[in-house]
């Protein structure tokens, strides 16, 4: 390739990368995107090629070929996501190179939120008030949904333009979620809010605090490709977390906490052997994880802080018997929302709440520093007119 077509102007940048001319920027800032003076006009830049194709996935656009790992993830319909949101490393959970069992020893959600989203030096939920006059009806659920509509339809007549905007919405989209599922109140720390709506004991609320936080954020997963998918087609931060929190919940794992409970009430009855027949049956779920194959740390750290009563305690004990295998994350708040006596859904709207706050910083990522995500549909069905 000759020297001047290896670098491109910034309109055909954008044009080719599908962002928004601030997220180039950011591209740029971060070393992603090499960037250099344009000879003839010093005033404006040029843009590496490719750089630009590595990013936007097409390999046409630039003089090096993509590595064999891309093009047989390319042939399988598999997608690659830049984020910096969280990794796990080490059979641990980071969220942007903090510990997230370290980080519930002592954080809020808020906290957590605020290391997810970047926003350390600033406070997003600082200026927040409360919303009075707003009392949807419903279950928890149906009224979590109704929040983050209502929201969707107000964040999409707004000014969402800079980071610091996007993370003011991203706190209001949390805080009126809370309030949706807790109703009305104090203006306490998030997790209190709820404590005080499920009425738990306040020498318990830290395990409400503890579950928030180390569910904040699992990974990837089909939600954070919805949200993702979503704010990059610009979708607010509503309603991007609306499409991934509808996605989670009708998951494996929020399945999975519905399919424990019931053997966890068989155990606390003093049912004879019901882990082992659980187990055979194949409804105990919830014990071991391929992804963890020598134990989720956020389960142990749960678990341990939860001073199980001895029923409980047993339940876990014989699960992991019969199974072999430990107790997964969504299986260990089950079982602490039996110890709290939260509502029967009451686990996964724990869950779904945490990761609201997981979810809303991919559409945080994705919005400001995302890489374009190229999806292509390819028919296998019946040839045109064959019937």
């Amino acid at each position: 390739m000759a020297e001047e077509a290896r670098w491109i102007g910034r309109g055909e940048a954008l044009g080719r990368l599908g962002v928004k001319a601030q997220t180039l920027y950011a591209y740029v800032s971060r070393g992603r995107i090499a960037a250099r003076p344009d000879p003839d006009d010093p005033r404006r830049s040029l843009y590496a090629a490719r750089d630009i194709a590595r990013l936007s996935g097409d390999a046409a656009g630039s003089d090096q070929a993509p590595p064999p790992s891309a093009r047989s993830a390319a042939g399988r319909g598999e997608a690659e996501l830049f984020s910096s949101v969280s990794v796990v490393a080490g059979e641990r959970l980071f969220y942007r190179g903090l510990d997230a069992v370290q980080l519930a020893e002592t954080a809020t959600l808020e906290d957590a939120a605020r290391v997810l989203w970047g926003a350390r030096a600033a406070n997003p939920f600082a200026a927040l008030r409360p919303r009075v006059g707003v009392a949807p009806g419903g279950s928890p659920r149906a009224r979590l949904y109704a929040a983050l509509a209502r929201r969707a339809e107000e964040e999409a007549d707004a000014a969402l333009g800079d980071a610091e905007a996007l993370r003011v919405e991203c706190a209001r989209v949390l805080d009126e979620a809370v309030d949706a599922v807790a109703g009305p109140g104090p203006r306490l720390f998030l997790h209190q809010r709820l404590a005080r709506a499920w009425k738990i004991p306040e020498r318990d609320a830290h395990l409400v605090r503890r579950a928030l936080v180390l569910a904040a954020d699992l990974g990837f997963d089909p939600a954070v490709l919805a949200v993702r998918i979503a704010a990059a087609r610009g979708a607010g931060p509503a309603a991007a977390c609306r499409s991934g929190l509808a996605v989670f919940a009708a998951s494996t794992p929020a399945a999975d906490m519905a399919r424990a409970a019931s053997w966890i009430v068989a155990v606390r009855r003093q049912a004879f052997d019901a882990a082992r027949r659980a187990h055979a049956a194949g409804d105990l779920v919830g014990f071991g994880d391929p992804d963890w194959p020598r134990g989720d740390a956020r389960a142990a750290a749960l678990l341990a802080a939860a001073d199980l009563p001895p029923d409980l305690a047993r339940a876990v004990r014989e699960g992991e018997a019969a199974a072999g295998r430990p107790p997964g994350f969504a299986l260990a708040l089950a079982i602490v929302a039996r110890r709290l006596e939260l509502p029967r859904d009451g686990a996964v709207d724990l869950m779904m709440l945490g990761r609201l706050a997981g979810l809303l910083a991919h559409a945080l990522d994705q919005s400001i520093d995302g890489s374009p995500i190229r999806a292509r549909l390819r028919y296998v069905g019946p040839e045109p007119g064959a019937h």
